[in-house]
């Protein structure tokens, strides 16, 4: 039998420190003058409580080492449980929403993922449009200390080939997990604390900068409008540019810099296919466009890099509607959304590493079609791979393929077009945010789509965040059975 006091120990802690955290946007909006405070106060005084009593229930079994099933279940329940808290501000304040759109608008913000049900978001009081911005910045770093030490231990989707990169030295897994938040926290407040100054100086107000910082470096896309960057000026639109950048880079390569060596950053072959990628990609466009279209100068170039950067890294700001740009950007915007950033970073999707494993395995597969007697093993950053990291790898791919698959199966069984179901299951599954098509595209959000679609898109959510394999594990029959 799984012992779960150990697991229940640090989501009652976590679940706590988010009702602390809801004081934040409640002292915004008293400052503000909006009534919205006491949706705060309320939820930030149920959470805390719950959290804190789930904590005390389950102190007697705390230990210093989890198991596997408890490490699957830790990653797996901290993602449920946090955006069923987050969505309280959602139901008790101004918006006034149904718990599907208020979870659903929380676990997007938690798995960085940037869709959104809410419509008028200038509207909206500055606490919960802050909130919104919290969510997704605790999700980016998050999800980074998960990539860190939970996925490698768990040798999930070849994770395991950075399992000891830049943190050999620790011990236990929850140990280690407090090492590496406290050393990717001082990266994390600083990249944040540039973003939002960035921000500022290029003619944002205080209040959007400081949001939009935390989504920038989250790569998680909430915005403060409904138009998203298309509110700001040009020159906001680069600062955006370099910081999701940024975000997409492996944060280990930052730590490595502030112990004192910055060669790892510029010898990384993630980072240099990454940024080969979106060059290649930006090009590809911008000569696509003023071939077809005739959209030259400096407006198109911004449009098309930007936009590019962002589906690329998972963000999912836009500043325009490239579903206007012809059938050939809108391909590429798809196909564009399931590469991601780096591993270790912020950003989502697949990620390139992943690619650069799959091809060097195709590469020597061919080799060895072509000279049956020589011996040619798949290389990743001078060093051999094993079996083990390529089969995990080759799972993930199928797995995710048939995931989607099947998400776009259930989405079309409940009522969406092709368009609408198919972009909505890679866009959920992948993190991206905008789907295509007018209802979800980058000039719609997902309001409109029935309740079914959208507990759909939140599971599809939660799974692609943690790699597939990790909330896949616990829906086997195998895994209880083990103890």
């Amino acid at each position: 039998m799984i012992d779960l006091r150990p697991v229940g120990y640090v989501i009652g802690l976590l679940v706590a420190a988010l009702g602390a955290t809801m004081l934040v946007p409640m002292a915004m909006d008293i400052f503000a003058g909006n009534d919205n405070w006491q949706a705060f106060l309320e939820s930030a005084i149920l959470t805390s409580l719950i959290g804190g009593l789930l904590a005390l229930a389950c102190a007697n079994g705390v230990t210093q080492g989890l198991s596997i099933q408890q490490t699957f279940l830790l990653t797996t329940g901290v993602w449920l449980a946090l955006p069923i808290f987050g969505a309280l501000p959602f139901i008790l304040g101004a918006t006034d929403a149904r718990f599907v759109d208020a979870f659903f608008e929380a676990m997007s913000g938690l798995t960085t993922t940037g869709s959104t049900v809410f419509a008028g978001l200038e509207t909206l009081p500055e606490g919960l449009l802050f909130w919104r911005g919290m969510l997704q910045w605790f999700g980016g770093i998050g999800i980074i200390v998960v990539a860190m030490v939970f996925l490698p231990e768990l040798r999930i989707g070849g994770m395991q080939i950075f399992r000891s990169e830049g943190f050999d030295t620790f011990g236990k897994i929850l140990p280690r997990a407090t090492e590496i938040s406290s050393r990717i926290s001082v990266v994390y407040f600083a990249l944040t604390a540039a973003c939002g100054i960035s921000y500022f100086a290029a003619g944002m107000s205080a209040f959007d900068a400081a949001t939009h910082a935390m989504t920038t470096v989250a790569t998680g896309g909430f915005a403060n409008y409904d138009a998203s960057f298309a509110a700001f000026g040009g020159t906001v639109e680069y600062v955006a540019v370099v910081f999701m950048i940024l975000a997409a880079l492996p944060f280990v390569r930052y730590v490595q810099i502030l112990a004192g060596t910055a060669r790892p950053l510029f010898s990384d072959p993630q980072i240099r296919t990454f940024v080969v990628i979106i060059a290649v990609l930006v090009v590809v466009i911008a000569l696509w466009r003023w071939l077809a279209e005739g959209a030259g100068g400096e407006t198109a170039f911004r449009k098309t890099l930007f936009n590019v950067t962002s589906i690329v890294t998972g963000t999912g700001f836009a500043s325009t509607d490239y579903m206007l740009w012809g059938s050939f950007p809108v391909v590429l915007f798809f196909f564009m959304g399931l590469i991601g950033g780096c591993a270790g970073s912020t950003s989502c999707s697949i990620k390139v590493f992943r690619y650069q494993l799959l091809f060097s395995s195709i590469k020597a597969q061919i080799r060895r079609i072509h000279s049956p007697s020589g011996v040619f093993t798949p290389r990743y950053a001078g060093r051999t791979v094993s079996e083990e990291i390529l089969s995990s790898v080759m799972a993930f791919f199928v797995l995710f393929i048939v995931s989607l698959g099947l998400l776009a199966v259930a989405l079309g069984m409940t009522g969406l077009d092709f368009i609408t179901a198919v972009s909505g299951a890679a866009a959920a599954l992948a993190n991206i945010g905008p789907g295509l098509g007018p209802e979800i595209g980058p000039a719609g959000n997902y309001g409109a789509l029935n309740d079914s679609a959208k507990w759909i898109l939140s599971a599809a959510m939660l799974i692609g965040r943690l790699e597939l394999m990790a909330v896949y594990a616990i829906l086997t029959v195998n895994f209880w059975r083990t103890s």
